[in-house]
């Protein structure tokens, strides 16, 4: 049965936190192959971008921050980071989405399937990719806003490709899933702060680990803290998108009765319709 016994990636009912959360790992377990190297793409490209204004901020590595005197110049940077790490969750997403999608209705989706374009609703994606930049900047500048910001915006890709819904309802369909009670929100919040420690933990610890033990010479520290940041975000991103992917779905069966609708409409609706089944 799909939606019975300890490891199905997404059981077909309402999750625990921590069933939320194991979710996530199993279905990034699951699609590795496809999330892992398009996000290292994603995060080598978000290092090379963030690093000319890096260096304009007065930062360095491995933390990349700066004191409270030059605070001025780095909040922007702050700003940037948050639209940019955004725009690559929303990216990662779509495969993880699609990746949920099928797991919920009992089977597990091929390489060829997350990476085949047709159906796979990039060109929606996108179009909303400058619209997550959009608020994730203004958010960030307005400081404890990006908390309001983030929360509100995991659910646009699974909108997109499990909801199929119109490339300019996706933003309000994920804020209104986030905001029914508040509990998809949260757990979103929840998931990026497990993440962001075992982020600054590993990129930390391994750059002064290899410093301590005189592993590298001084004129390769900063490609060294690049590339560990590109390697922890690698596995983080998709990590985080694979969690929205599962809160969407769980709000749905949570707040929709999906789970429901999906029992009864097994037998006689086609595989690509049952999810649209009760939005």
């Amino acid at each position: 049965m799909p939606d019975a016994g300890p490891t199905v990636v997404l059981p077909r009912r309402p999750l625990t936190v921590g069933e939320v959360l194991d979710s996530a790992v199993l279905l990034l377990r699951d699609h590795a192959a496809v999330l892992v190297p398009l996000a290292l793409v994603l995060t080598v490209g978000e290092q090379l971008l963030l690093y000319p204004l890096r260096l304009a901020a007065g930062t360095g590595p491995p933390t990349w921050t700066v004191g409270f005197d030059g605070f001025a110049l780095f909040w922007p940077l702050l700003a940037v980071g948050a639209a940019v790490e955004a725009v690559i969750v929303l990216l990662l997403g779509n495969p993880a989405g699609r990746a949920a999608g099928a797991a919920l209705v009992g089977r597990t989706a091929g390489v060829r399937e997350l990476v085949r374009p047709a159906g796979a609703r990039w060109g929606a994606t996108l179009l909303n990719a400058p619209l997550v930049a959009l608020v994730m900047v203004v958010a960030a500048l307005l400081g404890p806003v990006w908390l309001l910001g983030f929360a509100l915006l995991g659910g646009i890709a699974p909108a997109l490709v499990v909801d199929r819904v119109g490339a300019a309802r996706a933003l309000p369909r994920s804020a209104a899933l986030a905001v029914r009670g508040g509990r998809a929100a949260a757990l979103r919040l929840l998931g990026y702060l497990v993440w962001w420690i075992v982020r600054v933990g590993l990129g930390v610890g391994v750059f002064y680990g290899v410093e301590t033990l005189n592993l590298l010479d001084d004129d390769w520290t900063i490609a060294l803290s690049l590339g560990l940041w590109a390697a922890v975000n690698a596995v983080a991103y998709p990590a985080l998108a694979c969690l929205d992917a599962v809160l969407h779905l769980e709000a749905r069966m949570r707040t929709e009765g999906l789970d429901i609708r999906l029992s009864r409409a097994r037998a006689e609706a086609p595989e690509e319709t049952l999810l649209a089944v009760g939005r």
